[in-house]
């Protein structure tokens, strides 16, 4: 059978993508701009960012996350629902002898989507292959991964609302029958040709649900949510965290750690290994409530677990905007950031903790954003806010 990728279409592809990492550093270099500064925080591994949460779930995962990843069901703290659900179909398909059923998880980043699969691949005792939407552009790239699956293996598809529509069309037979239908060559040469895939198990996540076609995602046979942790669930994976890396901590320290960490794990975890750096070079290296304040400190994270960005967006919404309402573009470009990650990364905390809300006519300060500014709330707006 022909080659579905051409080779020298790969090479091309990893020219080019060899030409603009090199930009990119040329430009991190020698442009003096915030801009380089934040790319050079990139590029050095530095997690020390003017939005520390946003570099710390947009960036991709190192050892240090692989590391304290949990392998089993045991060891996964929170999302008890989630889990019992996925426990239970894991031991129905054990006892069946059977391939677990195709999975969509769905949430906001960093609560352990890509964790629990891991964790359901090492519960059936099979392998797993991993990537993500974006990088599936074409059929050959998505028969290339179907095709080196074994019966019960696990494709994992992270961000899988990004596929593009075309791909959705070859991956649908695939799900459910179990076979692709791939078309080589073009015009007069073009052909079908049908290759038969062994039984496997797609799990997909996605921090958009609402993004995921209807008709991908009728096609898995269990859909879950992950929510945000609780202070009790996040002081126990600080705890655990802290076990695995040799760091000497508190409850107290777990606490305010888990705090400030906006209810995902992976902010968590960031967060206690900066503080295990403070506590190491400012003091003896076992962490307290009064030393993990001190190093959140440093970090510019308040008690209040806001950040610099945040904090400039209170302040562009309350004093800039008048307290609104203001429209999310205006808002962004007020503070110099992407629409889509004020959206996505600093809106959902602020809104749940009550800073901010969302209106027909666009964001609105309230009440608790003005006392965090220590600003008056003018009288001709508390009618308007309650």
């Amino acid at each position: 059978m022909p080659s579905l990728v051409h080779p020298a279409s790969n090479r091309s592809d990893l020219l080019l993508v060899s030409f603009i990492r090199l930009l990119l550093q040329f430009f991190c270099l020698i442009s003096a701009t915030s801009v380089s500064l934040e790319c050079r925080g990139i590029l050095n591994g530095s997690f020390v960012a003017e939005n520390f949460y946003q570099e710390t779930l947009q960036s991709p995962k190192n050892a240090f996350d692989l590391s304290l990843r949990p392998p089993l069901f045991s060891e996964f703290q929170g999302q008890t629902r989630v889990r019992e659900r996925l426990e239970l179909m894991v031991e129905a398909a054990k006892q069946r002898s059977d391939v677990l059923e195709h999975v969509l998880l769905s949430g906001p980043p960093g609560l352990g989507k890509t964790t629990l699969a891991y964790i359901l691949a090492n519960s059936m005792g099979v392998n797993i292959k991993t990537t993500s939407g974006p990088m599936i552009e074409r059929a050959g790239d998505l028969a290339g991964l179907l095709t080196t699956l074994e019966r019960g293996d696990i494709l994992f598809i992270d961000e899988i609302h990004r596929l593009q529509p075309a791909i959705e069309e070859y991956l649908y037979p695939a799900m459910e029958d179990f076979r692709l239908d791939i078309i080589i060559d073009q015009g007069p040469n073009a052909r079908s040709v049908r290759l038969n895939l062994p039984r496997f198990t797609l799990i997909g996540a996605t921090t958009r649900s609402g993004l995921v076609s209807a008709p991908l995602r009728s096609r898995f046979g269990m859909t879950s949510r992950l929510d945000y942790y609780g202070l009790k669930e996040l002081s126990q994976i600080v705890q655990r965290s802290a076990g695995l890396i040799g760091v000497g901590i508190d409850a107290n320290g777990c606490e305010e750690i888990a705090s400030r960490s906006r209810g995902t794990p992976r902010i968590a975890n960031n967060l206690l290994r900066w503080v295990r750096d403070y506590a190491q070079v400012k003091s003896d290296g076992f962490v307290t409530r009064s030393i993990a304040d001190k190093g959140l400190e440093m970090l510019d994270i308040d008690r209040d677990g806001l950040d610099e960005m945040d904090k400039r967006i209170l302040e562009a919404l309350v004093v800039r905007f008048q307290g609104g309402p203001v429209g999310l573009s205006s808002l962004a470009v007020s503070v110099g950031e992407d629409s889509g990650t004020v959206e996505e990364v600093n809106e959902p905390y602020l809104i749940q903790e009550g800073f901010i809300k969302r209106t027909a006519q666009g964001r609105v300060a309230m009440p608790r954003a003005y006392d965090k500014l220590k600003i008056a709330l003018p009288s001709d707006r508390q009618g308007k806010l309650f």
